[in-house]
């Protein structure tokens, strides 16, 4: 499993929408979406922050 995919799972798990969770990250939906189709990563500031929200 890829950081996308288990991302979008941890966040589903979650019951966030992507623009719930960017808002969290104060990030863009478009941040978020990119995560999880492997597009790009997250910073390690958004990783330390991700693994704080979900």
């Amino acid at each position: 499993m890829n950081l996308g995919d288990k991302l979008k799972e941890l966040r589903k798990e979650h019951n966030y929408s992507q623009q719930q969770l960017a808002e969290k990250l104060h990030v863009t939906a478009q941040a978020i979406s990119k995560w999880e189709n492997n597009k790009s990563v997250p910073d390690i500031i958004n990783l330390v922050q991700l693994s704080e929200a979900i």
